[in-house]
């Protein structure tokens, strides 16, 4: 599970990287108000190289974020509005016949660029969600045989409405599990909203890059030399094994969990100035990173147990291992 690190960060490097992220949650805060933890949720999400499920209520921001973190890091941005006549080729792009020619051409889709916004991706048929697959894992389409690999960073943001229930196509577990995080914007609180609509905040403020493509890619460099003991990776393996024990869940999550929990520990360890990884880390991220990986039993759901429940409660049942050889 622990990969070998040869080239471990120092703290001088760990220090320079958690300002340098601060910088990134610094500059989208300019225009997201009050939100700064799930700011810091989808920057490391980018930095460890992670797709996010955003499930929310509409209205509450979820694009302006998006597109807010692409400018902070000097990125291109799409949009891509999920409906149910949107077409897979739509998404990966298709091949026109060029008459002056006679050949074909490749006329690029909307997922050919960094920051991706899949917008409501519930809404549009299995099979057009499914072209998204093949991007989220290998960083690269396919089409008519001929494989296009997407420029570097690459991260798909999607949303969905948990309060629709007509015209949406739910999401296959397989996908789900794909996306590192799931998180939740939520409502602003009092002060926050009144200095939203009377734009202190203003939607319209001109947002300049905090750091570039270059940096983010150093930045995602300077995590994969992030230390994780043998006694983190085991805890780790742990907490996701647990979850495919216990009555409460009719699927646990997959080794595809212990990954993303210990690729998103060593980012969040870069944020708080750290070369290693400690149980914190762990503890505050497993919320985020296992619950949408879980199916509850009929009994979890009659008792009106969530999956993040679940989480919690074997978070308190497994030990908290020692981090003597961390420093």
């Amino acid at each position: 599970m622990a990969e070998k690190q040869n080239a471990r960060i120092s703290e001088e490097a760990a220090t320079q990287a958690s300002e340098q992220l601060r910088k990134i949650v610094d500059n989208v805060e300019q225009i997201i108000v009050g939100k700064r933890p799930v700011i810091e949720l989808v920057v490391l999400a980018l930095i460890a190289d992670g797709h996010v499920l955003i499930e929310d209520v509409p209205g509450v921001g979820k694009t302006t974020l998006v597109s807010s973190v692409a400018r902070s890091v000097d990125c291109a941005f799409h949009r891509i509005q999920f409906t149910p006549d949107l077409m897979p080729s739509d998404v990966t792009g298709f091949s026109v016949y060029n008459q002056k020619t006679g050949e074909f051409e490749f006329r690029p889709g909307s997922v050919m660029s960094n920051l991706i916004l899949a917008d409501e991706i519930n809404r549009a048929s299995a099979k057009t969600q499914a072209s998204l697959l093949e991007a989220m894992g290998e960083k690269q389409v396919t089409v008519d045989s001929t494989t296009y690999f997407l420029d570097e960073p690459f991260m798909v943001l999607a949303t969905q409405n948990p309060l629709e229930s007509f015209g949406t196509y739910p999401l296959p577990e397989a996908q789900v599990d794909r996306f590192l995080l799931k998180i939740s914007i939520g409502y602003p609180n009092f002060e926050e909203e009144v200095s939203v609509i009377t734009q202190e905040y203003g939607r319209h403020k001109t947002l300049q890059p905090a750091v570039s493509k270059a940096d983010v890619l150093q930045l995602r460099d300077s995590a994969k030399r992030v230390y994780v003991s043998r006694q983190m990776a085991e805890y780790i393996v742990q907490l996701v094994g647990a979850t495919r024990g216990t009555p409460e869940l009719l699927l646990g999550s997959s080794p595809r969990g212990s990954i993303a929990l210990y690729q998103a520990a060593r980012v969040w360890a870069l944020f708080q100035g750290r070369s290693y990884v400690i149980p914190d880390d762990i503890k505050y991220l497993a919320p985020y990173v296992l619950p949408h990986r879980l199916i509850l039993s009929h009994e979890a759901k009659t008792a009106k147990r969530t999956a993040t429940q679940v989480v919690e409660t074997l978070l308190d049942r497994i030990a908290i291992p020692l981090t003597g050889d961390n420093t």
